[in-house]
C-alpha cells in the first residue's frame, strides 16, 4: 500500500510539473498577438481563483479564526508569490525563450538559501554550497555572454525578477499557519495577485492590454479563448490541483523536488509547440542550474529524514 501511495504521489506530481511547463507555451501566444504580460497573469490566475474558490471556502468551513489570522500572510503571498512572480516570468517571455526564463526564475531556490544563511543566520551545509555554487556556474552558460546566442538583457531581469518572486513564495509559503488549507492559501493568493494588478492596471500604473481575436498557437490560428483556457484549467488549476495532492502523498518537499522536472518539461514543450530550443552552451547551464537546484533540494530532505518533525503535511506544493 504504501509503495502503491507513493507511486501515486510521484504520478501527480510529475502531472502538476507537466502542466505547470506549459504556461509559457500558452502565454507566448497571447503575448505576440498584443496581450500585456500583466494581463496574461490576470487572466490566468484571476480564472483559476475563482474556479478554486468553492472548494476553498468549503475547505474553511469552522475556520474562521484561522482565516483571519492568515489574511495578512497569504495577501503578501499573493502580492510577491503569485503576482511578481509570474508578471516578471511572462515578461521575461517576451525576449528569452521560455525554457531561458524558467531556468532563470528557477535560481529564486538559490536565493532561498541566501535569505535564510543572511537573515536567519542558517549556514548552508556542504551539498548547499556546492548546488549552489553548479546552479551560479550555471546561470554563466545559460546567460553566454561571449557567445553567438546571447540574451536580451532586458528579458535576463525580468527572468531574474521572477527569482525573487520564486524566492518569496518558498519563503511565504513556509510561514505561513500550517493549518490553513492549501488549497485555501492557492485560491486566496491568486486571487489577491490577480486583484492587485488589475487595479494597478487600471489605474494607468501597470500595462493591461488584451485582444480579442485570433492568434497563433503552436502553427495554427486559433480563437485566443483557447491559451487562455489554457492558462488558467491546465497550467493553474489542474497543476495546483495535482500539485497540492502530491503534497499530500509524497510530503512537501519531495514533491518539490519531483517539480524540478517542470524545467525539462518546459523546454520540450517550447521546443515542440514553437520550435524554440536553447543552444547547446545553454543547455548545458541548464543541466548545471536543474543539477545544482537538485542537490540544494536534496540536503533539505536529507535534513528533514534527521528531523521527521519538521516536515509540514499541509504545505502548498512549491513547482
Amino acid at each position: 500500500m504504501h509503495q502503491r501511495s507513493t507511486g501515486v504521489g510521484l504520478g501527480l506530481a510529475l502531472l502538476s510539473a507537466v502542466t505547470f511547463a506549459t504556461s509559457g507555451t500558452f502565454a507566448r501566444s497571447l503575448i505576440e498577438a498584443g496581450w500585456s504580460a500583466e494581463a496574461v497573469v490576470v487572466a490566468r490566475v484571476g480564472s483559476a481563483a475563482l474556479v478554486l474558490a468553492v472548494p476553498a471556502v468549503l475547505s474553511l468551513r469552522g475556520k474562521g479564526a484561522l482565516l483571519r489570522r492568515t489574511l495578512g500572510p497569504v495577501g503578501v503571498f499573493g502580492l510577491l508569490g503569485v503576482a511578481t512572480a509570474q508578471a516578471c516570468f511572462f515578461n521575461a517571455v517576451r525576449y528569452l525563450p521560455v525554457g531561458v526564463a524558467l531556468l532563470l526564475e528557477y535560481l529564486g531556490i538559490i536565493l532561498v538559501v541566501a535569505w535564510m544563511w543572511l537573515v536567519h543566520g542558517q549556514r548552508p551545509r556542504r551539498l548547499t554550497v556546492v548546488g549552489s555554487v553548479a546552479a551560479l556556474a550555471g546561470l554563466a552558460f545559460v546567460l553566454d555572454l561571449t557567445g553567438a546566442g546571447r540574451l536580451d538583457p532586458v528579458g535576463v531581469l525580468w527572468g531574474l525578477g521572477a527569482a525573487v518572486g520564486l524566492a518569496g513564495y518558498f519563503v511565504l509559503a513556509a510561514r505561513v499557519d500550517a493549518g490553513l488549507p492549501s488549497v485555501a492559501m492557492a485560491s486566496g493568493g491568486m486571487a489577491v495577485g490577480a486583484a492587485v494588478l488589475a487595479l494597478l492596471g487600471l489605474a494607468g500604473v501597470l500595462p493591461l492590454r488584451a485582444t480579442f481575436g485570433e492568434v497563433d498557437f503552436a502553427g495554427q490560428r486559433t480563437s485566443w479563448l483557447v491559451p487562455i483556457a489554457g492558462l488558467s484549467l491546465v497550467a493553474a488549476v489542474v497543476a495546483y490541483l495535482a500539485g497540492i495532492a502530491a503534497t499530500r502523498v509524497l510530503g512537501a518537499r519531495l514533491s518539490s523536488f519531483v517539480g524540478l522536472t517542470e524545467v525539462m518539461f518546459a523546454v520540450f514543450i517550447a521546443w515542440l509547440m514553437l520550435g524554440e530550443l536553447p543552444t547547446v552552451v545553454q543547455l548545458l547551464g541548464g543541466a548545471l542550474i536543474v543539477a545544482g537546484v537538485a542537490l540544494v533540494r536534496l540536503d533539505e530532505l536529507r535534513g528533514v529524514r534527521a528531523d521527521p518533525l519538521t516536515e509540514r503535511a499541509d504545505e502548498p506544493a512549491l513547482t
